[in-house]
């Protein structure tokens, strides 16, 4: 349990989402062979087929975790905070600074008692703070709705669905997560994906598997830090240039985010919100996390019972007028197994199992208005697909998106493509050829990688 030096009496600090391991996010790609960019018309599915019979064929999970440079991220690198670094605003970039700039006046304005708290690796040791939680510290205690005078919406922390999972992985892209993403994909069922910006820049012929498959893509912060020991600017970087680095691959824009451990108070969820970021937390943890951390002690028979023990309250009524957001990590083999081990079992406690976006009925989950993506009631009824059409529309305020943020300073990114379904390329993005993009990343049964 971490511990807080209190302004007054003392009130335990809830025990925040501590995991997703160091090491195990951060495994590099040093950089190998150049794989170009290009403009195809494919459709994805026709791709992946071309190769599948012998990509299939594969069992060492080296294979998917093999090396390579991406042209896309080498001409635009230095555009970029360096890999896995504190994230903030690049040397000329003027654009980011003056947008920043306006953030910035806005946050001290509205928020000027609210500072950076603790450490960014989550030491609390010595840290004063108010009882009272003026900040609404989710860290302090899950405090997820903030002051009505702030003007901030509240965290989204369950799904207005009763008996839906609301179903989503952190830390992602993973190199080997081509077992999970085949699971998926086999299932018809798509998962919201928080992605680390890092993690995007290593991998991003991994990242483009999602929006191909027709998930739905979340911020996850650059260097995934403790977000409220940050200062105004390092929060803005990570968040703004890890909106930007999946627009570039992806060709999307999020409109939605995840703080790693949890950590959010009203300073930071407002610049979030200016950057027209819905937050999104959780009220369940599987703890999957855990399993890889020694110090914690947590078995693998611990993290199935936190699995057990949140389908059984599928039968007890626990969620006859709500529907849980679950806490699942893309972080190893172990993390990713259990949910293929328990999807079965989650399937027949619950009526659906869909993405945050459907949960929450966000048809318009980018800033790109040409991807519509299917409500609850269209999800439920069997069309789990979204659709991209030819616009090259954008939105730069809540008014025509369905995140619920409230800001008019979101960068009004555009997408193009043809039109298609979930299984065509993402629109607005530079593509790979058919083999290597199949060969790294639409690999089936390949076996999953704890990495190292």
């Amino acid at each position: 349990m971490l511990a807080l030096a209190l302004l007054a009496a003392a009130t335990p600090l809830v025990s925040a989402h501590a995991g997703c391991g160091s090491h195990e996010i951060g495994r590099r790609n040093p950089g190998g062979k150049l794989i170009p960019k290009r403009e195809p018309a494919w459709n994805t599915m026709t791709k992946r087929q071309n190769t599948e019979t012998s990509v299939a064929a594969e069992d060492d999970p080296t294979t998917e975790c093999t090396a390579y440079s991406y042209e896309v991220v080498t001409d635009i690198k230095a555009n970029y905070p360096t890999i896995w670094d504190t994230a903030t605003i690049v040397a000329g970039d003027t654009v980011a600074t003056e947008l920043f700039a306006t953030i910035n006046a806005s946050v001290n304005a509205a928020l000027p008692n609210d500072l950076p708290h603790g450490t960014t690796t989550g030491d609390f040791t010595g840290v004063t703070y108010n009882s009272t939680d003026p900040d609404c510290w989710w860290s302090w205690h899950q405090c997820t709705t903030p002051a009505a005078d702030t003007g901030l919406p509240a965290d989204i922390v369950t799904v207005p669905e009763p008996m839906t999972w609301g179903f989503g992985f952190d830390d992602g892209p993973n190199c080997s997560h081509n077992a999970l993403y085949d699971f998926l994909s086999e299932n018809n069922q798509k998962a919201t994906m928080f992605y680390i910006g890092s993690n995007v820049m290593d991998w991003p012929l991994q990242a483009m598997r999602a929006i191909d498959d027709g998930h739905h893509i979340c911020v996850h912060t650059w260097s995934h830090l403790y977000m409220t020991a940050l200062s105004n600017e390092e929060v803005f970087a990570e968040l703004y240039y890890t909106r930007s680095i999946i627009k570039e691959i992806l060709g999307v824009t999020p409109t939605c985010w995840r703080p790693p451990y949890g950590d959010v108070d009203n300073r930071v969820r407002y610049i979030a919100n200016q950057l027209n970021l819905t937050n999104i937390v959780w009220d369940h943890d599987t703890d999957d996390w855990k399993q890889a951390v020694p110090s914690d002690n947590v078995t693998a028979a611990d993290v199935d019972a936190n699995y057990e023990g949140i389908i059984a309250g599928a039968s007890n009524g626990s969620y006859a007028t709500y529907g849980p957001v679950v806490l699942n990590h893309e972080l190893n083999n172990f993390t990713m197994s259990e949910m293929i081990k328990f999807y079965s079992q989650i399937k027949s406690a619950f009526n659906h199992i869909v993405p945050i976006a459907t949960a929450m009925n966000w048809t318009t989950p980018y800033v790109e208005t040409n991807y519509t993506y299917p409500d609850f009631a269209t999800y439920v009824a069997g069309n789990t697909n979204q659709t991209v059409s030819n616009a090259t529309t954008s939105t730069s305020s809540s008014s025509s998106t369905s995140s619920g943020s409230t800001s008019a300073t979101s960068s009004a990114a555009t997408a193009s493509g043809s039109s298609s379904t979930s299984t065509a390329s993402a629109a607005g993005r530079a593509d790979v050829p058919v083999p290597l993009l199949s060969a790294l990343v639409g690999a089936a049964g390949l076996a999953l990688a704890v990495l190292v």
